[in-house]
């Protein structure tokens, strides 16, 4: 019976879908807001140099040109831990993609949508329940009034994330329950086998396909995961008093309970409700 490593480390990921470019056009058609008859059929990989900045490699970036009529440029980040300014670091890199396409002399109305597409193992908004985001640049007076140019997607693969509650988008489901659950299965579920795309990713996946040095490196990620959210919930639990009135503040912005952040500041709820 194979034993699956977890597709969302950083070497799984860039082997779905940095080499498999069919695996990455079914992904993307799955979860992406299109509309209706719209469809991604072809993709091509950008060089190294243009890929966007990952400090410190802890996470994963596919970015492609993907082709249909409409040409547009797609960036594919899996990210596991939620970082203070991330929100800021994924708009530079769309604003950099967009840029670059005006070679000298285009004119700017040959410009093509840059999508960011981020799937999280973390929550980041805790203000809603909802796990799928879709974010544009729209009028606040009127949402239907659209600059296009730049978009992102981002989904929380958490608690969040209830398959049983999404019926039209089967594909969509499959697919990031495959990310959400694979190392956790003895095999491939029957619905999930009747997707070639997905069948193939889960191929993969599987241990037997690793060199030793591929799956030292896949245990050496998960390490570097490790001790990175252990150091941020020890700089939550052990900060000084005005550190942790300043995390206080931070977390209720993003709408976390107040009892989980009491628990995690040392400050009393009352404390908080004043901050």
């Amino acid at each position: 019976m194979a034993r699956f490593l977890d597709p969302k480390a950083d070497l799984t990921f860039k082997k779905i879908f940095c080499q498999h470019p069919k695996l990455l056009i079914s992904f993307l058609n799955a979860v992406m807001p299109f509309e209706p008859g719209r469809r991604i059929e072809s993709v091509e990989y950008l060089t190294s140099e243009m890929v966007p900045e990952n400090p410190g490699k802890k996470f994963s970036i596919v970015d492609v040109r993907c082709f249909d009529n409409y040409k547009d440029q797609f960036i594919v980040e899996m990210q596991s831990n939620w970082e203070e300014g991330f929100m800021n670091r994924i708009l530079f890199n769309a604003g950099k993609a967009y840029v670059r396409q005006l070679d000298k002399g285009t004119q700017y109305d040959l410009l093509h949508t840059v999508y960011t597409v981020v799937i999280l193992s973390d929550n980041f908004d805790y203000k809603t329940e909802r796990f799928y985001h879709h974010y544009k640049i729209l009028n606040i007076e009127n949402s239907d009034e659209v600059i296009e140019g730049i978009e992102f997607v981002l989904m929380e693969l958490t608690e969040k994330f209830k398959p049983e509650t999404i019926t039209d988008r089967k594909l969509m489901v499959l697919w990031l329950r495959f990310l959400k659950e694979l190392q956790d299965m003895k095999k491939l579920p029957p619905e999930m086998m009747e997707i070639e795309e997905i069948q193939l990713a889960a191929e993969l996946c599987e241990e037997s396909a690793f060199t030793p040095a591929e799956l030292a490196a896949y245990e050496k990620y998960w390490d570097i995961i490790s001790t990175e959210k252990t150091a941020i919930n020890s700089a939550l639990k052990k900060g000084r008093a005005e550190g942790k009135a300043e995390i206080a503040k931070k977390l209720k912005t993003r709408g976390m309970p107040f009892d989980e952040i009491s628990e995690l500041t040392g400050l009393t709820i009352e404390e908080i409700e004043k901050i």
